[in-house]
Order: structure tokens, then sequence, then C-alpha cells
């Protein structure tokens, strides 16, 4: 018997019919004999509508306020979810972030959980109810609710199991698992079985979007074991986990992630003097746009060339932050690009093999694709290209990776 905590996605719990396929599947583990807490979102499209309502008062929105109205929308499917578990004769129990008592800091809209009292779950579990927990919410010390932003209820899910020392923490949603890479883009993409707390964190915030990467943050931290599952499929999911198994076999890449949303600016013709990069990427950072990669260029008359990325909708923001500094430092000019995207390459496998690096080039190269900016870890190499080379290059480096499934069809086993 195993302690499980299981969450389940919008889409997951779309409809009332959906709520009743996921209580059928909550029921068959709960007779297997494992005890179950689930985690659930809002209704799929039920927080924007909420966000909707709430802007058609004020374009912006009290935050204490907002969280108090998008809270609802996980309280009605906690609700519907107990109802659809005791109709089927499981005793069941639903509670929101404040009964649970989720403890988290003051910043609405974006909270971070600072504590879980797992008294009163451990209680239930004890008296052999299943839990449902609403997901994406706590209370801060004051009882203000909180919610912890968007896809925050992945990171209810695995705090929970890390609260309750949880088995195993398997989050529900439209996809069989964690692919190589997208199916849509590449045919061939294969769903890996496993993959390390780091991989996941890299393709994550790399633009995978199977879990919000405050999830798998907490669930390295706290040694959670996650599992990706699909909603309504039978099969094993992809196992995320602390193991790295040494063997011959260990591919050197395990995914291949690329971010459509990248944006870059160059300023060109700034002095070279300590300090420049704080001086420019300072107001950056004080206008609240987060930078990605960056490469500076020394010229042989004391001048540098600065690039970075951001994110594309911060691209306006920091192109007039950035025009301001070259103004004042007396730049010769200031440029930027949004027709850009990242592709990342990803695996621990990298640490035990030489020459990575220069086989991605290979590869891009032989498509003739030009590399404008080029950015490394110990387990990842980025590459920023033009946006309209970017599902070729995703294809080229998944099959120069040994990546491909022997066949299409064999993609989702």
């Amino acid at each position: 018997m195993a302690l499980i905590v299981q969450k389940f996605g919008g889409t997951s719990v779309g409809t009332v019919e959906r709520i009743e396929q996921v209580a059928e599947k909550v029921k068959k583990f709960r007779d297997g004999g494992d005890d179950i807490v689930v985690v659930v979102s809002a209704m799929s499209g039920e927080t924007n509508r909420l966000i909707d309502l709430a802007k058609q008062i004020s374009e912006q929105p009290v935050p204490r306020e907002l969280d108090v109205m998008v809270s609802t929308g996980e309280q009605v499917t906690i609700a519907l979810l107990a109802m659809a578990l005791i109709k089927r004769g499981v005793p069941a129990v639903s509670y929101t972030g404040n009964q649970v008592r989720i403890l988290t800091d003051s910043a609405h809209t974006k909270a971070r959980i600072l504590q879980i009292d797992a008294q009163r779950i451990q209680r239930d579990i004890k008296a052999g109810r299943v839990v449902v927990v609403a997901g994406f919410q706590g209370v801060d010390e004051k009882g203000n609710i909180t919610t912890l932003g968007r896809g925050g209820s992945d990171t209810t899910g695995v705090a929970l199991a890390a609260a309750l020392k949880a088995d195993e923490c398997q989050i529900y949603t439209d996809v069989d698992g964690v692919y190589t890479t997208d199916p849509r883009v590449v045919a061939k993409a294969q769903r890996l079985d496993k993959i390390t707390f780091e991989e996941m964190l890299e393709m994550a915030s790399l633009g995978s979007k199977v879990l919000q990467i405050r999830a798998v943050e907490f669930a390295g931290k706290y040694s959670v074991p996650l599992r990706v599952l699909h909603s309504f499929q039978e099969g094993p999911g992809t196992l995320i986990t602390l193991d790295e198994e040494e063997s011959m076999e260990q591919p050197i890449i395990s995914g291949i992630a690329f971010n459509r949303d990248e944006a870059k600016l160059t300023i060109r013709g700034v002095p070279d003097t300590p300090g420049v990069a704080f001086k420019i990427l300072g107001p950056i950072s004080a206008a609240n746009v987060e930078v990605d990669m960056i490469v500076q260029n020394v010229a042989h008359d004391n001048t540098t060339d600065f690039t970075f990325t951001v994110h594309r909708n911060d691209y306006n923001n920091a192109l007039q932050v950035l025009q301001s500094i070259a103004n004042e430092m007396g730049a010769r000019e200031v440029i930027g690009d949004t027709d850009i995207a990242k592709v990342s390459i990803v695996g621990v496998g990298m640490r035990s093999h030489a020459g990575v690096a220069s086989r991605m080039f290979e590869a891009l190269a032989k498509e003739n694709i030009n590399i404008q900016m080029i950015s490394t870890s110990e387990i990842k190499v980025s590459v920023v290209i033009e946006e309209k080379y970017l599902e070729l290059a995703v294809r080229a480096l998944h099959t120069a990776f040994e990546l491909d499934a022997p066949t299409a069809g064999n993609t989702a086993e």
C-alpha cells in the first residue's frame, strides 16, 4: 500500500463527465489499497472567465480581491469531485487551501508556499477518506486568501506530497509523459520512461510546457518522485527522479527543448569600462524584465557591443529602457530582433561525453542554419537562431542525437 498524491489539471476536470472519469480513476487506485490525496485545478477556462469578470470592473484589479475571486474556481471542482467519489461509495472530503492551512507569503497572485499543516489530511487518511484539495491557493499569516500564480496547482500537488512524505506525486495532464521533444514538431519523438529532476528543470525552463518550473524545483528539493501521466489513457508515463543511472546505454541527450517567445536586443559602441554590464542590465532589471542569454564583444576601439535576449512580451519595454541607456552612455545604436527562437539540447549524459556542442553545431551547419548566440551549462547547450528555421533545427538535432523512434507508430507506447 502506498500514499499517492494525484494532481488533475483543468482539462482533466473540464466537464462534469470528466470529473466523473477522474472519480473512477481515483476509486481504482483506492480499491487497489492505496491511500489517495487528490489536488485539482479549476475547470478549464474558468480562471480566465473569472479574470475577465474582474477586468470588467477594473482593468487592473486589486490583487487581494482578485485572489479571493479566482480561488473560487478550484472550490467548485473539489466539491464536485468529492460528490462523485461519495456517489461511488468512496469516503471523501474536500478542502480549500485555507482549510488545509497551506501557509504562503503575502505576494498576491504569485504567492510562495512557506509551510503546510498536514495533520488534518493525515487524520482523514487514517480514517479511510480520500482527501480532495484545491490547488493553486493558500492563505497568508493574516488569513488572506492567496494564489500561487498560473499553473500553481502542480506546485500544490508536489508540496503536499513533500509534506505528507508521499511515495509518489502523479501529475495527470493531456499528454502521456515527457517526450524527447514536442511530437507536433517531430513525429518520431519518443516518450521517456525516466528523466532526472535536473534535466526536467532545464526542459521546463527552456520551453517544455509539460510541468511548471516551480513544481519541478520543489520536487527536486524535497526528493519527491514525480510521474507525468495521461488523464484518460492508461500507461506508465514518465518518472522524474533523482537517480542518474550510469549505463553504457544511457543516451547523451535526453531531449530537445525550444522556445519561440524570444526577442534579442543589442546596444553597440558602448565604452568598454568596468561596470558596463551593470549599467546596461541594472535598469533592465529595475524595469522588471528578465534577461536570458547574454553575449558581449569587445572591439579594437575600446568599445563593446552588448547583446541579450528577453521574453518577447517584454521586448518593447526593454527596447525603450535600452534606448534611454544608449543616450546616457553615448552608444552608437540600439537594434532589436523579434524573429528569433531558442533551441536547446539537454542531457546529464553530456557530463561524460566530449564533443556534444560541436555535434550540435555540425548538425545545424548541414542545414545552413546560422547560430546567433550560444549558451552552455553542464547539461545543456542553447543556441539562438532565426525563428523560421526552428522546426528544421529541432528535427535535424533530434536525428543527429539518435532520438528518433524506430517508427513513428511507436512514439506513444
